[in-house]
């Protein structure tokens, strides 16, 4: 950076568990230059993602919108018309009351998710939604299942801090890509290699760029990673690196647990993941002899029918060798839980009724088209309000999420920064802040620190920041908690002091708070989470602490002990195919689709398909092909690729729709089947076919 340009500091907003803090060049009141990360903070260590640092792309691109929109066109046509904003919120919160009047509060739905993980911008619009008893969200699309199973094992979410993988003899990177994801993991993992000669292992279903940076790269067939987990453990029960005086006091049945796992041998796990017996052996060996192992546990493999199981089965593992004990030894997948935040003021949790119906984000296609388990037997949902979402290119089921979509009786208002493929299918849509143009705060969900992220430049055109929208709707819709009447810095102000996190101004002085727990409690030493103080291999599965009770899926079917569960959207005759939706580095969930630097990076949509299976099919490198499923087909090309399992298809995403031929995107073959223990959508655990686009 230029030494003479002045810098701000801030915090990154996007959709990811390393929420980096920056350091932002300000041109002058309206522009900025490069973004770099925050060498001074000890877990962004002045690294971040190309995206961000491109960042200036996106807050200066020139088809943002920059003021309100009313539909003037067929729906889903994109034609609108410019209103004032006083029109746009009269039009949008008369449909809103017209539809509590004709069917009741809970025919409103306000849908929204991580667009931006700011705390007030993010989940301020609950204040809205309790303060009305509008339908209630519950949030599964992305980290349900995965934080369900962390938390049924430990029963907090929280772990080792993150930074100790830099003191680690053998850090494991399971079901994540963070070379695309989240890069500052393999920051902190190749300090341990540089530093201490530690090997890196990375568990993936295809060779993506985390596995070639890896010095042990297992390769694996989908929903197959509790079997792997399971062989694991299985030879460190049978070889004697069990380490069983932990075990006896921090662990549940472990006795059941080695009986259970006698038959889990690595030839059953060989037939299951595809991997070689030796390469299951040896890296049973691996972990039985490196006291330091550290478990960094993504989100990926969790998104399966059977992803609550694979998350269980992978934390069991380090209890088993008792690598919790040591620094550089134990796991991490998410510090959740460490921060206390009191959301009270913020989400207007004291005038909520918990009476009212929850409705699953993942399902919206099946709400939105009048399917009575969905709607939760209730009224149809008539009026929605988004904020931070693209559901008409990020759900599954795509079609149906459409179809809901075009029904004339629903009227839906998006505020967003860009004309997004949902905007398009709107009545109204509202032009919103980026992240540098308002305040808010930030929890790290990947490390250990809140951050925040202050009002640096001057806001464009008629845009308005969320919390600003959510008070102005909230009077015109006689909504009443005394947030709607404060400021954003005054609510962030009086939640960190509710919070004992101290006021804003000290925050804003300091940047971030360090909020790692001591060695004793990250490492669970004064006993696991649950109120047994230890760790359960037999969780009770429908009855996981998580975001109240909302149990979902076949949970009384979960295997009572870590084990290979065979619900898996599995291959057969008429589709040979399992397909999974990873995640492309360029993009992050629909953002940055609109930047040409990540457009140019990640060019058309394309299938990862193993060059034997593509002769099979008669299809060369490149092909036009059409792929599908009882949900629908998309029709893209064809790449020739031998890092993957045969019978296996990777399409990295998620490109809009308009990019694949036909107009329909990836999440046309995605379901949305409740997933136990408590809901989720499994994008990486679908079934397909595999033609020539003739």
């Amino acid at each position: 950076m230029d030494a003479r340009v002045p810098v701000g500091y801030s915090t990154c907003p996007h959709d990811c568990p390393s929420t980096c803090a920056l350091e932002v060049e300000l041109l002058d009141e309206r522009r900025i230059g490069r973004v770099r990360g925050a060498k001074d903070n000890s877990y962004t260590a002045g690294v971040i993602c190309a995206k961000v640092a491109r960042y200036a792309e996106r807050v200066h691109h020139p088809d943002r919108l920059m003021h309100p929109l009313r539909r003037k066109g067929a729906k889903g046509s994109g034609e609108f018309e410019r209103v004032s904003w006083d029109d746009a919120l009269d039009i949008t919160a008369e449909a809103m009351l017209k539809a509590e009047a004709e069917h009741g509060s809970e025919a409103v739905w306000p849908y929204y998710y991580a667009g931006t993980m700011g705390l007030l911008m993010r989940d301020g619009i609950d204040r809205l939604r309790y303060a009305k008893r509008y339908s209630e969200q519950v949030d599964t699309i992305c980290s349900s299942i995965s934080y369900a199973a962390w938390i049924a094992g430990h029963g907090k979410l929280r772990g080792v801090d993150p930074r100790e993988m830099a003191k680690s003899d053998l850090v494991i990177i399971w079901g994540t890509n963070p070379v695309n994801t989240q890069v500052n993991v393999m920051t902190h993992a190749v300090k341990a290699r540089k530093a201490r000669g530690a090997k890196i292992a990375v568990i993936d279903i295809y060779r993506n760029g985390t596995v070639e940076q890896a010095d042990i790269g297992l390769c694996l067939k989908p929903g197959t990673d509790a079997a792997l987990a399971c062989a694991i453990m299985h030879v460190l029960f049978r070889d004697g690196h069990a380490d069983w005086d932990y075990l006896e006091k921090y662990s549940d049945r472990p006795r059941d647990l080695e009986r259970h796992l006698a038959s889990r041998t690595p030839e059953w796990a060989s037939a299951i993941t595809g991997l070689t017996v030796k390469e299951i052996e040896d890296f049973a060996k691996l972990i039985g002899t490196t006291p330091r192992t550290f478990f960094r546990l993504g989100f990926g493999f969790t998104r399966s029918r059977n992803g609550c199981v694979s998350m269980h089965a992978a934390t069991c593992i380090p209890v088993v060798t008792g690598a919790w004990q040591n620094e550089g030894g134990g796991a991490f997948h998410s510090n959740g839980s460490i921060y206390h935040i009191n959301k009270t003021l913020i989400e207007g949790l004291d005038v909520r009724d918990t009476s009212i119906r929850r409705l699953d984000m993942s399902q919206i296609g099946r709400v939105l088209t009048g399917d009575e388990k969905a709607l939760r037997h209730g009224p149809p949902v008539t009026a929605i309000f988004m904020q931070n979402v693209n559901p008409v290119t990020v759900a599954p089921e795509q079609r149906k999420v459409k179809a809901g979509l075009a029904r004339d009786d629903l009227f839906v208002t998006v505020h967003e920064q860009f004309m997004t493929e949902t905007a398009k299918w709107a009545e109204v849509v509202l032009p919103a802040t980026m992240f540098l143009e308002h305040d808010d705060i930030y929890q790290g969900g990947g490390h250990q620190y809140l951050g925040f992220g202050p009002k640096l430049i001057d806001v464009p055109g008629e845009c308005r920041s969320n919390h600003d929208v959510v008070c102005a709707l909230a009077k015109r819709l006689g909504a009443e908690h005394e947030g709607f009447d404060l400021s954003a810095r005054e609510i962030i102000d009086r939640t960190l002091e509710a919070s004992g996190w101290g006021s804003l101004a000290e925050l804003e002085e300091a940047r971030w708070i360090d909020c790692q727990p001591p060695f004793e409690k990250a490492h669970f030493v004064a006993g696991v989470g649950h109120k047994d103080g230890k760790f359960h291999f037999a969780p009770d599965w429908a009855n996981v602490p998580f975001r109240g009770d909302f149990p979902a899926g076949p949970v009384d079917q979960v295997p009572e002990f870590p084990d290979h569960w065979e619900i898996i959207e599995a291959a057969d005759d008429a589709h040979p195919f399992r397909l999974a939706t990873s995640p492309a580095r360029g993009y992050l969930n629909t953002s940055f689709t609109e930047t040409p630097t990540s457009r140019e990076r990640e060019g058309v949509p394309a299938a990862l398909i193993h060059p034997r299976d593509l002769e099979a099919l008669g299809l060369a490198n490149g092909a036009a092909i059409r792929m599908g499923n009882q949900r629908g087909e998309i029709r893209l090309d064809a790449k020739a690729f031998d890092g993957l399992k045969r019978g296996v298809v990777i399409v990295e995403s998620i490109a809009p729709n308009g990019d694949f031929r036909g107009g329909e995107g990836i999440n046309t073959l995605t379901g949305a089947a409740d997933v136990a223990p408590i809901g989720g959508a499994a994008f990486h655990d679908n079934r397909v076919w595999i033609r020539a686009d003739r």
